[in-house]
Protein backbone atom coordinates (compact mmCIF):
# COMPACT_ATOMS: atom_id res chain seq x y z
CA UNK A 1 0.00 0.00 0.00
CA UNK A 2 1.29 3.18 -0.74
CA UNK A 3 1.82 6.58 1.60
CA UNK A 4 -1.27 7.77 0.80
CA UNK A 5 -3.77 7.82 3.41
CA UNK A 6 -6.42 5.42 3.49
CA UNK A 7 -9.55 4.98 5.62
CA UNK A 8 -10.67 1.75 5.89
CA UNK A 9 -13.54 0.51 7.78
CA UNK A 10 -15.61 -3.44 6.90
CA UNK A 11 -19.08 -4.02 7.32
CA UNK A 12 -21.50 -6.75 5.51
CA UNK A 13 -22.62 -5.51 2.69
CA UNK A 14 -25.72 -5.31 0.83
CA UNK A 15 -27.62 -7.78 -1.20
CA UNK A 16 -25.28 -9.32 -4.42
CA UNK A 17 -28.36 -10.38 -6.24
CA UNK A 18 -28.51 -9.16 -9.80
CA UNK A 19 -30.62 -6.24 -10.60
CA UNK A 20 -31.59 -4.82 -13.82
CA UNK A 21 -33.71 -1.72 -13.24
CA UNK A 22 -35.73 0.09 -16.04
CA UNK A 23 -33.66 3.39 -16.58
CA UNK A 24 -30.51 2.43 -15.07
CA UNK A 25 -27.37 1.19 -14.99
CA UNK A 26 -26.36 -0.52 -11.99
CA UNK A 27 -23.78 -2.59 -10.44
CA UNK A 28 -23.03 -5.83 -8.47
CA UNK A 29 -20.18 -7.10 -9.61
CA UNK A 30 -17.22 -8.14 -7.60
CA UNK A 31 -14.32 -6.06 -8.03
CA UNK A 32 -15.18 -3.51 -10.72
CA UNK A 33 -13.79 -0.73 -11.32
CA UNK A 34 -15.49 2.65 -12.34
CA UNK A 35 -14.68 6.25 -13.21
CA UNK A 36 -16.70 8.88 -13.07
CA UNK A 37 -17.21 12.76 -13.19
CA UNK A 38 -18.77 13.08 -10.08
CA UNK A 39 -19.63 10.52 -7.41
CA UNK A 40 -21.77 10.77 -5.34
CA UNK A 41 -22.34 8.39 -1.87
CA UNK A 42 -25.81 7.98 -0.86
CA UNK A 43 -29.30 8.05 -2.28
CA UNK A 44 -31.51 9.69 0.42
CA UNK A 45 -32.94 13.50 -0.40
CA UNK A 46 -29.56 14.64 -0.68
CA UNK A 47 -27.99 12.75 -3.10
CA UNK A 48 -31.04 12.43 -5.37
CA UNK A 49 -31.77 16.11 -5.38
CA UNK A 50 -28.43 17.18 -6.28
CA UNK A 51 -27.21 13.85 -8.25
CA UNK A 52 -30.74 14.80 -10.75
CA UNK A 53 -29.03 18.80 -11.03
CA UNK A 54 -25.93 17.45 -11.97
CA UNK A 55 -26.86 14.60 -14.04
CA UNK A 56 -29.25 17.33 -15.83
CA UNK A 57 -26.73 19.38 -16.47
CA UNK A 58 -23.56 17.17 -17.24
CA UNK A 59 -25.76 14.82 -19.15
CA UNK A 60 -26.18 10.48 -19.09
CA UNK A 61 -22.93 8.57 -17.11
CA UNK A 62 -21.38 11.50 -15.56
CA UNK A 63 -22.94 11.04 -12.47
CA UNK A 64 -22.63 8.12 -10.36
CA UNK A 65 -24.38 6.84 -6.88
CA UNK A 66 -23.50 4.54 -4.38
CA UNK A 67 -26.42 3.48 -2.45
CA UNK A 68 -27.14 0.14 -0.79
CA UNK A 69 -31.00 0.27 -0.05
CA UNK A 70 -34.13 -1.21 -2.00
CA UNK A 71 -36.63 1.45 -0.97
CA UNK A 72 -35.72 5.39 -0.61
CA UNK A 73 -38.14 6.62 2.43
CA UNK A 74 -39.54 9.91 3.76
CA UNK A 75 -38.05 9.81 7.17
CA UNK A 76 -40.45 12.97 7.88
CA UNK A 77 -43.65 10.88 8.03
CA UNK A 78 -42.26 8.38 10.54
CA UNK A 79 -43.82 10.90 13.30
CA UNK A 80 -47.35 10.32 11.38
CA UNK A 81 -47.04 6.59 11.32
CA UNK A 82 -45.96 6.55 14.86
CA UNK A 83 -49.16 8.41 15.57
CA UNK A 84 -51.60 6.15 13.65
CA UNK A 85 -51.92 9.09 10.96
CA UNK A 86 -50.30 7.72 8.06
CA UNK A 87 -48.92 4.01 7.31
CA UNK A 88 -44.86 2.42 6.30
CA UNK A 89 -46.46 2.01 2.98
CA UNK A 90 -47.02 5.70 2.61
CA UNK A 91 -43.71 6.45 3.46
CA UNK A 92 -41.29 4.63 0.92
CA UNK A 93 -41.03 4.09 -3.03
CA UNK A 94 -38.84 2.08 -4.75
CA UNK A 95 -35.12 3.24 -5.44
CA UNK A 96 -35.07 2.80 -8.50
CA UNK A 97 -37.81 4.82 -9.06
CA UNK A 98 -36.57 7.76 -7.09
CA UNK A 99 -32.40 7.86 -8.53
CA UNK A 100 -32.00 10.20 -12.03
CA UNK A 101 -32.30 8.13 -14.92
CA UNK A 102 -29.35 9.97 -16.40
CA UNK A 103 -27.39 8.95 -13.41
CA UNK A 104 -25.81 4.85 -12.91
CA UNK A 105 -26.61 3.08 -10.36
CA UNK A 106 -24.12 0.87 -7.91
CA UNK A 107 -26.50 -0.74 -5.53
CA UNK A 108 -23.53 -1.69 -2.74
CA UNK A 109 -22.32 0.59 0.22
CA UNK A 110 -19.41 2.67 0.51
CA UNK A 111 -16.65 1.32 3.18
CA UNK A 112 -13.31 2.88 1.96
CA UNK A 113 -12.48 6.70 1.41
CA UNK A 114 -9.41 7.41 -0.51
CA UNK A 115 -9.60 10.81 -0.86
CA UNK A 116 -6.00 11.48 -1.58
CA UNK A 117 -6.37 9.24 -4.27
CA UNK A 118 -10.25 10.60 -5.46
CA UNK A 119 -11.39 6.93 -4.76
CA UNK A 120 -13.91 5.27 -3.04
CA UNK A 121 -14.53 1.41 -2.54
CA UNK A 122 -17.58 -0.44 -1.90
CA UNK A 123 -18.51 -3.53 0.05
CA UNK A 124 -18.34 -5.61 -2.89
CA UNK A 125 -14.84 -4.81 -4.12
CA UNK A 126 -15.39 -2.20 -6.76
CA UNK A 127 -13.48 0.31 -6.93
CA UNK A 128 -14.53 3.65 -7.94
CA UNK A 129 -12.37 6.97 -9.28
CA UNK A 130 -14.29 10.02 -9.38
CA UNK A 131 -13.50 14.02 -10.32
CA UNK A 132 -15.74 15.14 -7.26
CA UNK A 133 -17.28 13.98 -4.80
CA UNK A 134 -21.02 14.63 -3.09
CA UNK A 135 -20.69 12.99 0.18
CA UNK A 136 -24.45 12.23 0.84
CA UNK A 137 -25.03 9.44 3.52
CA UNK A 138 -26.70 10.46 5.94
CA UNK A 139 -26.56 9.89 10.13
CA UNK A 140 -26.24 6.06 11.25
CA UNK A 141 -28.64 5.05 13.90
CA UNK A 142 -27.11 3.21 17.38
CA UNK A 143 -29.31 1.36 18.39
CA UNK A 144 -26.65 -0.98 20.10
CA UNK A 145 -24.87 2.25 22.23
CA UNK A 146 -28.05 1.90 24.66
CA UNK A 147 -27.94 -1.67 26.42
CA UNK A 148 -31.24 -3.30 26.36
CA UNK A 149 -32.52 -1.45 23.81
CA UNK A 150 -31.84 -3.88 20.80
CA UNK A 151 -33.76 -6.34 23.27
CA UNK A 152 -36.47 -4.71 24.20
CA UNK A 153 -37.60 -3.93 20.61
CA UNK A 154 -37.16 -7.08 19.63
CA UNK A 155 -40.12 -8.32 21.80
CA UNK A 156 -43.25 -9.14 19.88
CA UNK A 157 -45.97 -6.23 21.45
CA UNK A 158 -43.71 -4.52 23.43
CA UNK A 159 -43.88 -1.51 25.32
CA UNK A 160 -40.62 0.34 24.25
CA UNK A 161 -40.91 1.32 20.83
CA UNK A 162 -38.77 4.09 18.55
CA UNK A 163 -40.18 5.97 15.41
CA UNK A 164 -36.77 6.11 13.50
CA UNK A 165 -36.28 3.09 11.64
CA UNK A 166 -38.75 1.74 9.32
CA UNK A 167 -38.37 -1.69 11.23
CA UNK A 168 -39.62 -0.15 14.31
CA UNK A 169 -42.10 2.78 13.79
CA UNK A 170 -44.84 0.66 13.43
CA UNK A 171 -44.37 -0.29 17.37
CA UNK A 172 -44.83 3.32 18.25
CA UNK A 173 -48.66 3.05 17.62
CA UNK A 174 -48.64 -0.08 18.23
CA UNK A 175 -47.45 0.45 22.00
CA UNK A 176 -50.08 3.62 22.51
CA UNK A 177 -52.82 1.23 21.84
CA UNK A 178 -52.20 -1.52 24.49
CA UNK A 179 -50.94 1.29 26.76
CA UNK A 180 -53.23 1.24 29.72
CA UNK A 181 -52.10 2.66 32.58
CA UNK A 182 -48.05 4.30 34.38
CA UNK A 183 -45.57 6.25 32.91
CA UNK A 184 -44.98 7.02 29.24
CA UNK A 185 -41.73 8.02 29.08
CA UNK A 186 -40.14 9.79 25.79
CA UNK A 187 -36.22 10.37 24.96
CA UNK A 188 -34.06 12.71 23.25
CA UNK A 189 -30.51 11.22 23.03
CA UNK A 190 -27.32 13.36 24.04
CA UNK A 191 -25.55 13.18 20.07
CA UNK A 192 -26.85 14.43 17.20
CA UNK A 193 -30.18 13.59 15.48
CA UNK A 194 -32.08 13.87 12.62
CA UNK A 195 -34.67 16.96 13.33
CA UNK A 196 -33.92 17.61 16.61
CA UNK A 197 -37.87 18.11 17.14
CA UNK A 198 -38.93 14.95 16.20
CA UNK A 199 -38.61 13.20 19.72
CA UNK A 200 -41.17 15.98 20.77
CA UNK A 201 -43.46 15.52 17.96
CA UNK A 202 -44.03 12.46 18.84
CA UNK A 203 -44.36 13.00 22.43
CA UNK A 204 -47.19 15.54 22.15
CA UNK A 205 -49.16 13.33 19.27
CA UNK A 206 -49.10 10.31 22.30
CA UNK A 207 -50.47 12.79 25.02
CA UNK A 208 -53.16 13.68 22.56
CA UNK A 209 -53.64 10.21 21.98
CA UNK A 210 -53.75 9.31 25.22
CA UNK A 211 -56.40 11.71 25.76
CA UNK A 212 -58.44 10.83 22.80
CA UNK A 213 -58.64 7.39 24.04
CA UNK A 214 -59.17 7.90 27.53
CA UNK A 215 -56.18 7.30 29.09
CA UNK A 216 -54.76 10.42 30.23
CA UNK A 217 -55.86 10.10 33.67
CA UNK A 218 -53.66 6.73 34.22
CA UNK A 219 -50.61 8.30 32.51
CA UNK A 220 -47.79 9.91 33.85
CA UNK A 221 -46.23 11.14 30.79
CA UNK A 222 -42.54 12.19 30.74
CA UNK A 223 -39.98 13.82 28.18
CA UNK A 224 -36.23 13.13 29.16
CA UNK A 225 -33.81 15.06 27.24
CA UNK A 226 -30.39 14.95 27.32
CA UNK A 227 -30.85 18.86 25.96
CA UNK A 228 -30.08 21.75 28.35
CA UNK A 229 -33.12 23.11 26.18
CA UNK A 230 -36.40 22.03 25.23
CA UNK A 231 -36.07 23.62 21.50
CA UNK A 232 -33.14 25.51 20.87
CA UNK A 233 -34.78 28.33 19.32
CA UNK A 234 -36.96 30.87 22.15
CA UNK A 235 -39.33 31.68 19.85
CA UNK A 236 -40.58 28.61 19.56
CA UNK A 237 -39.57 27.34 22.76
CA UNK A 238 -41.68 29.71 25.01
CA UNK A 239 -44.80 28.43 22.47
CA UNK A 240 -43.73 24.58 24.10
CA UNK A 241 -42.96 25.64 27.11
CA UNK A 242 -46.67 26.80 27.96
CA UNK A 243 -47.76 23.48 25.63
CA UNK A 244 -46.47 21.41 28.07
CA UNK A 245 -47.62 22.58 31.29
CA UNK A 246 -51.42 22.96 29.89
CA UNK A 247 -51.22 19.25 29.05
CA UNK A 248 -49.33 18.67 32.60
CA UNK A 249 -46.09 16.82 30.59
CA UNK A 250 -42.92 16.36 32.41
CA UNK A 251 -39.87 17.78 31.22
CA UNK A 252 -36.52 16.63 32.34
CA UNK A 253 -33.64 18.85 31.07
CA UNK A 254 -30.12 16.96 30.37
CA UNK A 255 -31.66 13.53 31.42
CA UNK A 256 -30.38 11.05 29.07
CA UNK A 257 -31.17 7.54 28.44
CA UNK A 258 -28.33 4.97 29.19
CA UNK A 259 -29.70 1.38 29.57
CA UNK A 260 -32.88 -0.74 29.06
CA UNK A 261 -33.70 -3.74 31.14
CA UNK A 262 -36.53 -5.30 29.31
CA UNK A 263 -37.47 -7.90 31.43
CA UNK A 264 -38.22 -5.50 34.20
CA UNK A 265 -39.51 -3.14 32.31
CA UNK A 266 -37.11 -0.34 33.69
CA UNK A 267 -35.08 2.51 32.06
CA UNK A 268 -31.57 3.65 33.54
CA UNK A 269 -30.81 7.83 32.99
CA UNK A 270 -28.18 9.69 33.61
CA UNK A 271 -27.90 13.05 34.73
CA UNK A 272 -25.43 14.53 32.41
CA UNK A 273 -24.78 18.04 34.72
CA UNK A 274 -23.71 15.45 37.44
CA UNK A 275 -22.38 12.15 35.14
CA UNK A 276 -22.20 10.29 38.69
CA UNK A 277 -25.83 10.55 38.77
CA UNK A 278 -28.14 7.62 37.60
CA UNK A 279 -31.90 6.68 38.24
CA UNK A 280 -34.46 3.80 37.24
CA UNK A 281 -37.68 4.05 36.53
CA UNK A 282 -40.47 1.92 35.51
CA UNK A 283 -41.94 1.95 32.08
CA UNK A 284 -45.29 1.42 30.51
CA UNK A 285 -44.65 2.97 27.27
CA UNK A 286 -41.14 4.03 26.52
CA UNK A 287 -40.44 5.61 22.99
CA UNK A 288 -36.98 6.12 22.31
CA UNK A 289 -34.49 8.07 19.92
CA UNK A 290 -31.37 6.28 19.41
CA UNK A 291 -27.96 8.07 19.33
CA UNK A 292 -26.98 8.62 16.03
CA UNK A 293 -23.87 9.42 14.53
CA UNK A 294 -21.94 9.66 11.13
CA UNK A 295 -21.45 6.68 9.89
CA UNK A 296 -18.53 4.05 10.32
CA UNK A 297 -17.18 4.13 7.15
CA UNK A 298 -17.51 7.66 6.74
CA UNK A 299 -15.97 8.41 10.31
CA UNK A 300 -13.05 6.50 9.70
CA UNK A 301 -11.69 8.75 7.63
CA UNK A 302 -10.02 11.29 9.81
CA UNK A 303 -8.63 13.40 6.53
CA UNK A 304 -12.48 13.55 5.54
CA UNK A 305 -14.47 14.45 9.06
CA UNK A 306 -13.59 16.85 11.68
CA UNK A 307 -13.23 14.74 15.58
CA UNK A 308 -16.96 13.93 15.53
CA UNK A 309 -17.00 11.74 12.56
CA UNK A 310 -19.03 14.39 10.51
CA UNK A 311 -17.57 15.56 6.66
CA UNK A 312 -15.57 18.86 7.48
CA UNK A 313 -17.21 21.49 5.25
CA UNK A 314 -17.52 25.37 4.99
CA UNK A 315 -20.74 26.16 6.91
CA UNK A 316 -21.35 28.88 4.29
CA UNK A 317 -20.35 27.21 0.40
CA UNK A 318 -20.41 23.26 1.87
CA UNK A 319 -16.84 23.13 0.35
CA UNK A 320 -14.36 20.49 2.29
CA UNK A 321 -12.08 22.44 4.06
CA UNK A 322 -9.24 20.19 2.65
CA UNK A 323 -10.16 19.11 -0.79
CA UNK A 324 -11.25 21.28 -2.81
CA UNK A 325 -13.47 18.65 -5.22
CA UNK A 326 -15.16 17.27 -2.33
CA UNK A 327 -18.78 18.60 -0.73
CA UNK A 328 -20.99 17.44 1.67
CA UNK A 329 -24.91 17.83 1.86
CA UNK A 330 -27.46 16.64 4.59
CA UNK A 331 -27.06 15.21 7.75
CA UNK A 332 -23.39 14.26 7.25
CA UNK A 333 -22.17 17.47 7.06
CA UNK A 334 -20.67 19.10 10.07
CA UNK A 335 -22.37 22.72 8.93
CA UNK A 336 -24.08 23.53 12.54
CA UNK A 337 -27.33 23.51 10.71
CA UNK A 338 -30.18 21.47 12.55
CA UNK A 339 -30.39 18.23 10.24
CA UNK A 340 -33.81 18.28 8.61
CA UNK A 341 -35.22 17.43 5.01
CA UNK A 342 -35.80 21.14 4.92
CA UNK A 343 -32.25 21.87 5.32
CA UNK A 344 -31.61 19.61 2.12
CA UNK A 345 -33.60 21.46 -0.35
CA UNK A 346 -32.06 24.87 0.64
CA UNK A 347 -28.94 23.23 0.46
CA UNK A 348 -28.96 21.36 -2.85
CA UNK A 349 -28.68 24.64 -4.74
CA UNK A 350 -25.94 26.31 -3.05
CA UNK A 351 -24.10 22.86 -3.20
CA UNK A 352 -25.18 22.25 -7.11
CA UNK A 353 -24.08 25.78 -8.07
CA UNK A 354 -20.72 25.99 -6.18
CA UNK A 355 -20.06 22.40 -7.65
CA UNK A 356 -20.50 23.71 -11.19
CA UNK A 357 -18.39 26.66 -10.57
CA UNK A 358 -15.57 23.96 -9.38
CA UNK A 359 -15.87 22.34 -12.08
CA UNK A 360 -15.56 25.52 -14.07
CA UNK A 361 -12.20 26.52 -12.60
CA UNK A 362 -14.29 29.31 -10.44
CA UNK A 363 -14.68 30.08 -6.74
CA UNK A 364 -17.70 29.28 -5.18
CA UNK A 365 -19.71 31.73 -3.76
CA UNK A 366 -23.12 30.59 -3.39
CA UNK A 367 -23.52 30.71 0.89
CA UNK A 368 -25.71 28.53 3.06
CA UNK A 369 -27.46 30.76 5.49
CA UNK A 370 -28.05 27.67 7.76
CA UNK A 371 -32.31 27.34 7.23
CA UNK A 372 -33.93 24.63 8.26
CA UNK A 373 -37.74 23.82 9.05
CA UNK A 374 -38.65 21.94 11.50
CA UNK A 375 -42.93 21.09 11.70
CA UNK A 376 -43.83 20.79 15.69
CA UNK A 377 -46.73 18.09 15.09
CA UNK A 378 -48.68 18.93 18.37
CA UNK A 379 -51.26 16.73 18.10
CA UNK A 380 -53.63 15.16 15.49
CA UNK A 381 -54.65 18.74 13.54
CA UNK A 382 -52.15 21.23 15.01
CA UNK A 383 -48.43 21.93 14.13
CA UNK A 384 -46.10 24.81 14.85
CA UNK A 385 -43.78 25.62 11.53
CA UNK A 386 -40.91 26.32 13.18
CA UNK A 387 -38.39 28.09 10.63
CA UNK A 388 -34.64 29.53 11.38
CA UNK A 389 -31.08 29.89 10.37
CA UNK A 390 -27.78 29.51 11.71
CA UNK A 391 -28.10 31.68 14.43
CA UNK A 392 -31.07 30.27 15.52
CA UNK A 393 -33.80 33.28 14.56
CA UNK A 394 -36.89 33.13 12.65
CA UNK A 395 -36.90 32.59 9.23
CA UNK A 396 -40.42 32.24 8.47
CA UNK A 397 -41.85 32.45 4.97
CA UNK A 398 -45.49 33.43 5.66
CA UNK A 399 -46.51 36.33 7.24
CA UNK A 400 -48.00 35.15 10.30
CA UNK A 401 -46.69 34.23 13.71
CA UNK A 402 -45.53 30.60 12.80
CA UNK A 403 -45.12 30.09 16.77
CA UNK A 404 -48.92 29.49 17.11
CA UNK A 405 -50.51 26.07 16.65
CA UNK A 406 -52.55 25.97 13.56
CA UNK A 407 -54.37 23.33 11.94
CA UNK A 408 -53.13 24.60 8.77
CA UNK A 409 -49.43 23.90 9.48
CA UNK A 410 -51.10 20.27 10.34
CA UNK A 411 -51.83 19.38 7.07
CA UNK A 412 -49.18 21.27 5.09
CA UNK A 413 -47.12 18.94 6.81
CA UNK A 414 -49.50 15.92 6.10
CA UNK A 415 -50.64 16.38 3.17
CA UNK A 416 -48.55 18.96 1.17
CA UNK A 417 -45.22 18.40 1.86
CA UNK A 418 -45.04 14.44 0.94
CA UNK A 419 -45.91 14.85 -2.70
CA UNK A 420 -43.41 18.31 -2.87
CA UNK A 421 -41.02 16.23 -1.78
CA UNK A 422 -41.55 13.18 -4.09
CA UNK A 423 -41.90 14.91 -7.13
CA UNK A 424 -40.00 18.39 -6.56
CA UNK A 425 -37.19 17.91 -4.06
CA UNK A 426 -36.20 14.34 -5.26
CA UNK A 427 -35.93 15.90 -8.92
CA UNK A 428 -34.09 18.52 -8.36
CA UNK A 429 -36.66 20.96 -8.64
CA UNK A 430 -37.15 22.74 -5.14
CA UNK A 431 -34.77 24.22 -3.44
CA UNK A 432 -36.50 25.61 -0.45
CA UNK A 433 -39.09 28.28 -0.12
CA UNK A 434 -36.94 31.22 -0.10
CA UNK A 435 -38.22 32.62 -2.97
CA UNK A 436 -41.41 32.27 -1.72
CA UNK A 437 -40.79 34.10 1.73
CA UNK A 438 -39.53 36.83 -0.43
CA UNK A 439 -43.12 37.43 -2.31
CA UNK A 440 -44.82 37.06 1.06
CA UNK A 441 -42.76 39.50 3.05
CA UNK A 442 -42.17 41.69 0.06
CA UNK A 443 -42.77 45.69 1.28
CA UNK A 444 -43.42 48.48 -1.35
CA UNK A 445 -41.22 51.97 -1.02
Amino acid sequence: MNSLRVCKVFRNSSSKSDILLRGFATSNVHNENHKCKVLVVGGGAGGCAVAAKLSSKLGAGKVLIVEPADNHYYQPMFTLIGGGIKTLKDSYRPMSKVLPTLAKWVKDSAVKFEPDNNTVYTANGDKIEYDFLLVATGLQLNYDKIPGLVDALSIPKGKVCSNYSPKYVDRTYQALQLFKSGNAIFTYPNSPVKCPGAPQKILYIGEHYLRKSKKRQNANVVYNTSLPVIFGVKHYADQLWKIIEKRDIKVNLRTNLVEVIPDKNQAVFQNLDKPEEKFTTDYEFLHVTPPMGAPDALAACTSLVTETGFVDVSKDTLQHLKYENVFAIGDCSASPNSKTAASVAAQSQIVYKNMIAVMNGVKPTRVFDGYASCPLVTGYNTCIMAEFDYNLTPLETFPIDQSKERISMFYMKKDLMPPLYWHLLLNGLWNGPGFARKLMHFKFS
